[in-house]
């Protein structure tokens, strides 16, 4: 049985910032560093006042970082959600506890999938649960670490899965996610923030409606997709998509605590390809991670067992199930599974 490692907290339970004067505080949601990737398709201008028109100004302000970090597709297409309570309560919240707590990835992050994957540029769409919450893990892409920062187990079992999959799939020495992202794979958690070394921090407080949201989006406006599930977290969003117009791929979450249970028997990057050939459109080139620059190999995949491996990133199954120890899928993700594999049989039938 593998037990988690407790992160570090304070008396109340959570990692807490150091101590420093109120005054110095710069707010988390109004100020960050301009972010430096921008698509060609971010030509249509969305501004904060037409974003927010009929908000006061304290209000308003609430939506500065999405009118001046999220893609201007993706502005467009979810406008409607940045003006609705649960929204707002959101940003407060953010707001608010940025004062005591470091959040992760950093505001300018984000949103950072939207502007690596504009809604005419998605092809499949990977689900995630919250973001990695060590220092300089995060930035926006779910399971994906910045270059520099060693690959988790999570990701480790993704490559494994893919060269399972595609024998001739090259792997990466860094887990580094971004060329998936610029080549049309959505990698969007279910929550976008988390505060440090507090795993699931954030969830429950409107993140979950806003992704909620963007696969309806996505569902309805869009055909052709795959939608890639991993864990009953992911798969709870499986009921917002439209099989009739979708591929929805469903399997355990990658982490090591369930990944035996059929994560790298699963296939799904070439399913995905053989789907996306068959409506004529470009595939997916999963050995896109690896450039000139990048040395192949250098990452052991075969390294076991990677239960005893300990990188400081608390992965869990489901967000509703934090102290999941076992490495099988827990009792409510293998529901959420059978009843998706039972609709999506009787879908199948009827499409066929």
């Amino acid at each position: 049985m593998l037990k988690r490692k407790d992160p570090p907290t304070s008396a109340a339970g959570t990692t807490k910032k150091k101590e420093t004067d109120k005054s110095t505080v710069q707010s988390y949601l109004t100020s960050w560093v301009k972010p430096t990737v921008e698509t060609p398709t971010d030509k249509t201008s969305v501004t904060l006042d037409s974003l927010a028109a009929g908000l006061d100004d304290n209000t308003k302000k609430l939506l500065k970082l999405e009118a001046d970090t999220m893609n201007k597709e993706w502005l467009l297409a979810l406008k409607a959600e940045f003006k609705k309570n649960y929204f707002l309560e959101l940003k407060k919240f953010l707001a608010t506890d940025a004062k005591s707590f470091k959040i992760f990835p950093p505001a300018e992050d984000i949103y950072s999938w939207s502007r690596f994957t504009p809604v005419s540029k998605v092809k499949v769409v990977i689900l995630g649960q919250d973001p990695y919450h060590n220092e300089g893990q995060a930035h926006g892409l779910c399971f994906s670490v910045r270059h520099g920062v060693a690959p988790p187990p999570s990701l480790i079992n993704i490559y494994k899965g893919i060269k399972t999959d595609i024998p001739t799939f090259r792997v990466p020495k860094h887990g580094c996610l971004e060329n998936w992202a610029k080549n049309g794979v959505l990698l969007l958690n279910a929550s976008l923030t988390v505060r440090a070394h507090a795993a699931s921090s954030h969830s429950k407080h409107g993140w979950e409606e806003f992704t909620d949201a963007v696969v309806n989006y996505l569902s309805e406006r869009k055909s052709g997709l795959v939608f890639m599930l991993w864990g009953g977290h992911a798969q709870k969003k499986g009921k917002r998509i439209d099989k009739r117009k979708h591929l929805v791929l469903n399997a355990v979450h990658p982490s090591p605590l369930s990944a035996r249970g059929g994560f790298f028997e699963c296939r799904h990057w070439s399913q995905a390809n053989a789907y996306l050939k068959s409506l004529g459109k470009e595939t997916i080139n999963w050995d896109c991670l690896v450039d000139d620059n990048n040395d192949v190999g250098n990452l052991d995949i075969e390294q076991m067992p990677l239960e005893e491996k300990d990188d400081g990133v608390l992965e869990t199954v489901s967000a509703d199930d934090e102290n999941a120890v076992e490495q099988v899928p827990t009792e409510e993700d293998q529901a959420v599974m059978q009843e998706t594999a039972s609709n999506d049989a009787v879908e199948q039938v009827a499409v066929n």
